[in-house]
């Protein structure tokens, strides 16, 4: 083996819950790749303009298989997912939901920092470290979020956030397996995220990769409760829910990284039931 793969093959054993997952990750993406590549859809001819002006503006290239990709998650959502996450409302009160959606955004309290610098938001780091110092303490760890009282509201910032507010295109709009509606930038993002996440670092270097898979599970549940009845309604409305899922996520997109690029127009106003671009930005409270 030479000292590169020797490399690749030690920041696969410390960055990720297993080396297995690594494994399967690398393979799978190369086969996704593989099947995107022959199933791309076959742009209009050059001389239907309009045909070509919405082809491009969807920007889509990979529709075909995307599709496919949304048929399979549809089809883990209702077998899995929502089972869990219809199961985890009834069993745990909203109270108690709570508790654990502000524990796991606490987590990502060093992540989310360390963007807020990187997109050059000197205030919104200060607010993040303001917010981790006070619900780690006085929140119990962060199960209560008594931050955002004190006028430190929450805000998410990721990597493929950055890079957008770097000027990184976004590209083609891409459906990951499991993961759902990403494009090429987004999903490099939360690729650079899952290896330097300190959490994960620190568990794997003390042999606690069951704590990450707990972590990935629990959240995973928690989110998709959050979303039950958005989801639901923009299913049952939809004429076609995976264009409309596809719109929806790149609108999202576009805020959060206008968010990054101009902070002190997304900022939350005093009026808790006010309605701002900040708001949408946030995983909406358990009913």
């Amino acid at each position: 083996m030479t000292k590169v793969n020797i490399v690749r093959v030690s920041l696969l054993d410390k960055s990720m819950p297993s080396n297995i997952l690594g494994k399967f990750l690398i393979r799978a993406s190369a086969a996704m790749i593989a099947i995107m590549v022959a199933g791309c859809a076959t742009p209009p001819p050059a001389d239907d303009p309009e045909a070509k002006a919405e082809f491009d503006q969807i920007n889509d290239p990979l529709e075909p298989t995307n599709r496919a990709i949304f048929s399979f998650n549809q089809g883990v959502d209702t077998v899995i997912l929502r089972p869990a996450a219809q199961g985890y409302r009834a069993v745990v009160p909203p109270f108690g939901r709570d508790r654990i959606a502000d524990f796991l955004a606490n987590l990502k309290s060093p992540l989310v920092f360390a963007n807020d610098l990187l997109q050059g938001n000197v205030s919104l780091a200060g607010e993040t470290v303001g917010r981790f110092a006070l619900n780690s303490t006085f929140g119990v760890l962060g199960v209560m979020d008594v931050a955002a009282p004190m006028g430190l509201p929450p805000h998410k910032s990721d990597f493929g956030q950055t890079l957008g507010v770097w000027g990184v295109d976004d590209g083609p709009y891409l459906v990951l397996p499991i993961f759902g509606p990403s494009n090429p930038r987004d999903a490099a993002g939360m690729g650079v995220e899952w290896y330097a996440d300190p959490l994960d670092w620190y568990l794997g270097d003390n042999h606690m990769h069951w704590v990450s898979w707990i972590r990935t599970g629990v959240s995973g549940v928690s989110e998709r409760e959050a979303y039950l009845d958005i989801l639901d309604d923009l299913q049952r409305t939809s004429l076609d829910y995976y264009s409309a899922m596809r719109s929806l996520y790149r609108q999202r997109r576009a805020a959060e990284i206008s968010m990054g690029k101009n902070p002190a127009q997304y900022q939350l106003p005093a009026n808790p039931g006010a309605t701002t671009p900040a708001q949408s930005n946030q995983m909406p409270k358990s009913q």
